[in-house]
């Protein structure tokens, strides 16, 4: 089995944002985690039980609703983090600055939470996703790299970026996540959090040509 195909990669449409869900896994071990499992929890185990995987637990973007599932004031989304663990056990991956909205948001216990550093690896057999610390817009965005996919929530989109004029959002701190993400290989290809853009996914090299955003800290590459 080579490297590329014993990776376990599906990216999912849900929900009424207009959400990409994402299945990461490995192929030999038949375990996957899911990133940002909010709306239908049902839905996202079914894709994973069709595919012969087993979801072993989640992993997270930024804490809001329409990401995680729970409620912000009004704001309420069904499934997401809490309601996966529930049903299938595991541990929730979290930026350690976005840990404690999390609990607050989705109601999650401390035991269900793996505190991460960016820099961080998860692992799942042959499979390594690395964490990358995106702040902006949150104080703990996290994106993943997997080989040359890179999930990016809500920091990054196919010709755009994310809002930085939420709570906890900063545009200084966006600045430097979109240079550090201007920095990956130009084949990785960008897998943003909601289907915002013209396609689904583009490459790097695509975005530092179309994404004004990543224009304006294309100067700076090293």
């Amino acid at each position: 089995m080579n490297e590329q195909s014993d990776l376990y990669f599906v990216q999912a449409s849900i929900g009424p944002m207009q959400n990409f869900v994402y299945l990461i896994g490995s192929r030999r071990t038949h375990e996957c985690l899911i990133v940002d499992p909010a709306w239908d929890t049902d839905a996202l185990l079914e894709v994973a039980a069709k595919d012969g995987m087993k979801v072993v637990g989640a992993l997270v973007t930024h804490y809001h609703p329409d990401h995680v599932g729970g409620a912000m004031g009004a704001f309420k989304v069904p499934g997401g983090v809490a309601e996966l663990v529930g049903k299938v056990g595991g541990h929730i991956h979290v930026n350690k600055h976005e840990a404690d909205g999390l609990i607050k948001i989705t109601g999650v216990s401390e035991s269900d939470l793996v505190r991460h550093e960016g820099g961080d690896t998860v692992e799942l057999g042959d499979v390594a996703i690395q964490l990358i610390h995106t702040p902006g817009h949150t104080p703990g965005s996290q994106c993943f790299l997997v080989r040359n996919r890179l999930v990016s929530g809500d920091t990054l989109f196919i010709d755009g970026c994310g809002r930085v004029d939420l709570p906890g959002g900063d545009p200084a701190e966006m600045q430097r996540s979109l240079r550090k993400l201007a920095q990956l290989p130009s084949d990785v290809v960008l897998h943003p959090g909601h289907d915002y853009g013209p396609t689904a996914t583009a490459t790097i090299a695509e975005q530092l040509r179309t994404n004004p955003y990543l224009k304006a800290v294309r100067s700076e590459r090293s």
